[in-house]
């Protein structure tokens, strides 16, 4: 079930996006994802989503290892699309006793979920093309402003790097138990829905378990490696900005500047 997520795992390939320096792709997908929050009409959201689009097919990854991982999520977009279907005030289409669907319900729902799918191909394309080590760096170099306030920006930047690189494993691990009790004949698949969250209880226990297991495993490997944080530390790769990362800027604050545009002349759906 959960083979093809692969949700936090760096993905190496030689295109453009990998090429960018990992702290102007973290500024870009924060602008981005501010694009997608300031995206009030279907104009806006539509720039939003042929931009993505196209960095999608830039990091010469193919789209379907991005799909895969929005199958992860339908569950939580269906759910919301239900919430602002059947809630959201306006002129009914559907009326079937207390259930009322309306126009403008239905049409925020779909622009709702528009919006969650995207958010989550952003992230991807933070993730699939920054290397953990390249995803600290970035970190640490952003945050380093905090240092002035006794705030210890390397374990942060540390920390959030970690427990990214670790849901790929996690998630492995869940599979490999879950394949371990269905060969005990543990049901997790059919049945009544609580039945299937109480077999999945014993999945819980052993994930845990391991998970605190690799967190020692890692533990005592950065200090037999005399790690010991971020004061007095070199890095083998200088971060530099590039012609390539000033075309990028140049490209995002474009889009950015027409989802402004389209939010002044075109009318705002109502959310």
């Amino acid at each position: 079930m959960l083979n093809n997520i692969i949700l936090g795992r760096f993905i190496l390939r030689n295109s453009f996006v990998h090429r960018l320096d990992p702290r102007i792709k973290i500024v870009l997908v924060v602008i981005l994802l501010i694009n997608i929050f300031l995206s009030v009409n279907y104009l806006s959201l539509f720039i939003n989503l042929v931009a993505i689009f196209i960095f999608l097919l830039m990091t010469k990854i193919s789209i379907k290892t991005y799909i895969n991982n929005i199958k992860f999520i339908l569950f939580i977009a269906l759910f919301t699309v239900i919430l602002n279907m059947f809630y959201a005030k306006g002129t009914p289409i559907f009326v079937l006793g207390p259930i009322v669907i309306t126009d403008e319900g239905f049409r925020n729902s779909i622009f709702v979920a528009v919006r969650l799918v995207m958010l989550i191909l952003i992230s991807e394309l933070l993730t699939f093309t920054t290397s953990p080590t390249d995803l600290t760096d970035a970190l640490e170099s952003l945050l380093k402003p905090l240092s002035l306030f006794n705030i210890k920006t390397h374990e942060i930047a540390m920390m959030m790097t970690i427990a990214l690189r670790f849901i790929p494993t996690l998630l492995e691990e869940t599979n490999k138990i879950m394949d371990a009790q269905k060969a005990r004949g543990a049901n997790m698949e059919t049945g009544k829905f609580l039945n299937r969250i109480k077999a999945f209880i014993p999945v819980l226990i052993p994930l845990f378990v391991s998970s605190i297991k690799r967190a020692y495993d890692l533990a005592l490997a950065m200090e037999s490696r005399c790690y010991r944080g971020g004061e007095g530390r070199t890095r083998m790769k200088i971060l530099h900005i590039n012609l390539c990362d000033i075309f990028a800027i140049i490209i995002v604050l474009s889009i950015f500047a027409m989802v402004l545009l389209s939010n002044f002349f075109v009318p705002v759906v109502n959310l």
